[in-house]
């Protein structure tokens, strides 16, 4: 029974050691090309990075490997960085949870020529929706709620976050009406999809962590977040909207941790998108 015990318990460290290997890798760089039909002429592609959820809290994501990500993304050149939300956690078992500004600074490091997008997140929300609303900006960085911005030939909406029920489809489409130019959405949940009054080029997301804890050979996630279960976990979709139309969505597997700082089957990633005529 002793060495039964201490079997079970050292395969339990062996495991544990593996999920916080797999969450602390570097992510994965995937990559998309997106297709528009109103891109205006003489204008070149740009290329989009997508990132989400980095969850800066202890002991995977301090601010100073969130800053070390950020170096190593920013070296792929993008011509405008979309942060799609959850940019600190205050999770349970973490070992330090960090302060507003100690989240924030580390977006500073991208030099993107068309800046750094950001949308809120839920856990943004929970943890201190204020002082992001106010640290976000205050770092150069551009928050939209609800909003929308010209950035280049793109019209980019930012809807806030629909799990917190913050998001305003009606008021981001409204705001993007005053803007000419292919639109694009940056939100934290892709849950928002459905809702869309009309299409627009993509829309990018994060939230789902793509499962973070999946369940073996099946890769299903152990927790969905989402209403819409399956329909919006991970990756590369074109889905169908009750409208009638057809919706390419890119979910991204984000950079931290939520819950617990483990991964299993769904490895942190970032999308680097070419969007152009």
């Amino acid at each position: 029974m002793k060495r039964l015990l201490v079997l079970g318990l050292g395969l339990l460290i062996a495991l544990i050691g593996l999920g916080y290997r797999n969450a602390t890798r570097d992510p994965l760089v995937r990559s998309a090309t997106v297709h528009t039909q109103d891109w205006p002429k003489g204008e070149k592609p740009l290329k989009l990075l997508l990132i989400s959820d980095i969850h800066v809290a202890g002991p995977d994501m301090p601010p100073e490997r969130a800053a070390r990500l950020v170096r190593q993304l920013d070296a792929l050149h993008p011509d405008l960085v979309l942060v799609a939300g959850d940019l600190i956690s205050e999770k349970t078992l973490a070992t330090h949870i960090y302060t507003v500004p100690e989240a924030v600074a580390p977006l500073k490091g991208f030099t993107a020529p068309l800046g750094v997008v950001v949308a809120m997140g839920n856990h943004d929300h929970w943890f201190d929706e204020a002082g992001f609303t106010r640290e976000i900006p205050k770092a150069g960085l551009t928050l939209l709620r609800n909003q929308a911005v010209k950035r280049g030939p793109l019209v980019v909406g930012g809807v806030d976050d629909d799990f917190s029920h913050h998001a305003n489809v009606p008021a981001t489409f409204a705001a993007m009406k005053e803007l000419e130019g292919p639109r694009i959405l940056v939100t934290h949940s892709p849950d928002i999809v459905p809702s869309l009054p009309a299409p627009v080029s993509a829309v990018f997301a994060g939230h789902t962590h793509c499962g973070q804890i999946t369940w073996p050979l099946s890769h299903k996630p152990v927790s969905a977040v989402s209403r819409y279960g399956m329909r919006f976990n991970c990756g590369d979709l074109t889905d169908t909207v009750e409208g009638g139309w057809t919706q390419r969505v890119l979910v991204t597997a984000g950079l931290g941790t939520s819950v617990l700082w483990l991964r299993y089957g769904a490895p942190p990633d970032a999308w680097l998108v070419t969007i152009g005529p």
